[in-house]
């Protein structure tokens, strides 16, 4: 059996792809965790998965991908759901300027991980998932340790925080369970089912972190949110299926 061809591989996508690790992941999981101070997670998850939309205005601005009728469709139905299961939250919170300054964080999380999506499927066919994957992880790991020196400096506090055993449990689970392992899970299931069959997948996502957030975390579970998310779940559908 003769090896497969080696794919050369410019100094330019390397540095794309180091750009979009410092997007998807550094950046992007910053503006979360910020956000995460003032709005709950079930809301938080349901701004989040507007990136589908996102990465379709992105593609049409930067790549002049035409915008098909219903996709325009679902864009209005998902932006539909955004609004409602965010009307029912923001009636709750008694402190709107702080919820509006964390839904905004939010927004900006969903705006960078939906450029880092349109720059993963230009790279991932050409670099292949798994080189892909590690470059932009070790490139975000550069930026956050950058990132936690200076900001270490500026307060004057000590590298090594004091935390206890199962703090920093949770936080080399956050690190391998729900960041590493999945982001290899999810560059190589984009290269075997393609993006579409993908999307369908993830879709179970809000809803899924809808329930979590009620069982684990006592967070309320209402009907704003309910519709909202079925609203949002409904239009990713539309624009991957028959956009």
């Amino acid at each position: 059996m003769s090896n497969p061809p080696k794919v050369s591989i410019s100094k330019n996508q390397y540095l794309w792809a180091i750009a979009m690790g410092l997007l998807g992941y550094y950046a992007s999981s910053l503006f979360d965790f910020v956000g995460l101070q003032y709005i709950s997670a079930g809301i938080e998850r349901i701004i989040l998965f507007i990136y589908p939309t996102l990465a379709v205005i992105i593609n049409r601005i930067i790549y002049k991908v035409k915008i098909s009728r219903i996709q325009f469709i679902a864009i209005g139905v998902t932006y539909l759901g955004i609004g409602v299961a965010y009307w029912g939250e923001f009636q709750q919170m008694p402190e709107t300027q702080n919820f509006v300054y964390g839904s905004l964080m939010v927004l900006m999380c969903g705006i960078t991980y939906a450029f880092y999506l349109v720059g993963t499927g230009k790279l991932v066919p050409v670099m292949g998932a798994s080189r892909y994957t590690s470059v932009a992880m070790l490139a975000a790991s550069f930026g956050i340790f950058v990132h936690y020196l200076v900001n270490a400096a500026y307060q004057q506090t000590s590298l090594i925080p004091e935390l206890p055993i199962p703090i920093l449990g949770f936080i080399v689970a956050l690190g391998l369970i729900a960041t590493v392992i999945p982001s290899f899970l999810l560059n190589w299931g984009m290269k075997q089912v393609g993006s579409n069959n993908l999307a369908i997948i993830t879709s179970i996502g809000p809803v899924a972190t809808l329930f979590q957030t009620n069982l684990i975390l006592g967070e309320p579970f209402t009907w704003y949110q309910f519709i909202g998310t079925a609203l949002v779940i409904i239009g990713v559908l539309l624009i991957k299926n028959w956009g």
